[in-house]
């Protein structure tokens, strides 16, 4: 579906439902923010259960991602805004939020400036502060498919690198490089910039009031256990889950025990 989100086109991806028309706030709402370089396509395998299970799943294509019109934003601060304007725009006042890698700093951030609006946090691949080599910022602004390559490179465990999947005929190797190609020029850089300019300390994150779940993959080359582990630490009261095995593309390399995991915390 789409909907108009801060004076641009938004597509959102609802997972196989189509919402009558005043009916999004009607059941506990889902939404599923993406990484760097994303779209909304790398939830399918969890986000599509919630949507068949009573709830108002929403996975958007951020601002200038996908199918969603306007610029890439330029901050953290100002994509959690955006996912606010878009609650706003659906008529939802609270949302459960889940957010990978860079996504995962949206949610953080929406969950510290705007805690009315959220229900519960759950974080995948996430590690704060987040830096960017910069060598993978200068391929990212000079050249993208090096770029991709390098993320390709990072973001698999070693089984996922030799074409190991839980889904059968998937390569997530192919479907990651495809997906990185098909986003707008200039995306790639600016993401990346987005996480490495994000400035919140963990100190801060004692004033997250609402439930928080963190889920850390033991094999992440790109957000290191430990700093999951950080993140988890910062918020009284968090739960932390570690996927054996899996690298920080998390929801491809295990997809059932990440929805486990998000199923246990938000529709329990």
């Amino acid at each position: 579906m789409e909907l108009t989100v801060a004076g641009q086109p938004a597509y959102l991806y609802t997972g196989g439902k189509t919402p009558a028309p005043g009916a999004l706030a009607q059941q506990p709402a889902v939404i599923f923010i993406h990484g760097a370089q994303q779209d909304h396509s790398c939830w399918t395998l969890q986000s599509r259960w919630f949507a068949h299970h009573g709830h108002t799943m929403l996975a958007p294509d951020l601002p200038g991602h996908g199918r969603s019109g306007g610029a890439p934003l330029a901050s953290v601060e100002a994509l959690a805004d955006w996912i606010v304007a878009l609650l706003d725009a659906a008529g939802i006042e609270r949302a459960n939020l889940v957010g990978h890698s860079m996504g995962s700093l949206v949610a953080l951030e929406t969950a510290l400036r705007h805690p009315q609006r959220v229900e519960r946090v759950a974080l995948i691949g996430t590690a704060l502060p987040m830096p960017v080599s910069d060598s993978l910022l200068d391929a990212a602004q000079h050249n993208e498919p090096k770029a991709a390559a390098l993320i390709n490179a990072f973001s698999y465990s070693p089984e996922g690198q030799l074409g190991g999947c839980a889904v059968p005929g998937m390569w997530m190797l192919g479907m990651n490089q495809r997906l990185m190609e098909r986003q707008k020029p200039g995306v790639f850089h600016t993401d990346l910039t987005v996480c490495n300019a994000y400035a919140r300390s963990l100190e801060s994150l004692s004033a997250i009031r609402c439930p928080l779940l963190v889920i850390a993959g033991t094999r992440d080359r790109m957000t290191a256990p430990k700093a999951a582990k950080a993140v988890a630490d910062g918020v009284p009261g968090s739960r932390l889950v570690n996927i054996t095995g899996s690298g920080h593309a998390l929801m491809a390399e295990k997809p059932d025990a990440v929805l486990d995991a998000l199923r246990d915390f938000i529709a329990r």
